[in-house]
């Protein structure tokens, strides 16, 4: 007898498959890179054959486009709402870099995507979006107007993934990475916004 045309049943099965592709996709890249990885691999790692990773993504650059719209939904990038019980300049800066340091462990792709970035138009079009948000989140941290402040700049170059990855590296956890470069930017903030105590008097000679 023949069994009864289901085409809920074909459409789930079609999208269940696309998101084996595209978890493949994303386990591929955090382990090897953006760039190391093939379609092939992309088939093996998700149990189908290579066709059915080109019937679902023609190119490779929109499987790696799919990757990042799943990443972004699943580790969605910070936002100024996190600052908004943050009374205090000290408070908001330490605040940032907790949330900023946490995402960053979250997506260790990012790793990968900065190296390379120059394979793919949408690697770079992620990492502008991230730096101007990062920029945005700094501006509000230290509430002021203008996001081209060179103090704005600063503290968003300190708060960048290289620099915690630096700390993580070094053998700090990413929770004391953001504790030590928030103290950092608040006693720098600190000292920046401190009258300048030069003694500028000239002593006059007495003839």
């Amino acid at each position: 007898m023949r069994r009864p045309y289901r085409p809920k049943r074909r459409a789930e099965t079609t999208a269940e498959t696309r998101r084996r592709i595209v978890a493949a996709v994303m386990a591929l890249h955090t382990e090897q890179g953006i760039a190391a990885t093939s379609m092939k691999q992309i088939a093996a790692r998700a149990d189908v054959g290579i066709g059915t990773v080109y019937h679902h993504f023609p190119t490779y650059s929109e499987a790696i486009l799919a990757c990042g719209a799943q990443t972004q939904e699943d580790v969605p990038a910070p936002d100024v709402e996190m600052l908004a019980d943050a009374h205090s300049r000290t408070e908001r800066v330490r605040r940032l870099a907790a949330v900023l340091f946490a995402y960053y462990q979250r997506l260790p792709v990012l790793e990968w995507v900065r190296r390379d970035r120059d394979f793919d138009p949408s690697l770079g079009v992620f990492l502008a979006a991230e730096a101007d948000n990062r920029h945005r989140l700094a501006a509000r941290a230290l509430d002021f107007a203008d996001p081209g402040d060179a103090r704005v700049a600063t503290t968003a170059a300190l708060l960048d993934f290289g620099t915690c990855r630096a700390l993580v590296a070094g053998g700090l956890t990413h929770a004391a990475a953001a504790e030590r470069i928030a103290e950092v930017i608040n006693v720098w903030l600190d000292n920046a916004a401190a009258p300048d105590q030069t003694d500028t008097t000239t002593n006059s000679r007495k003839d």
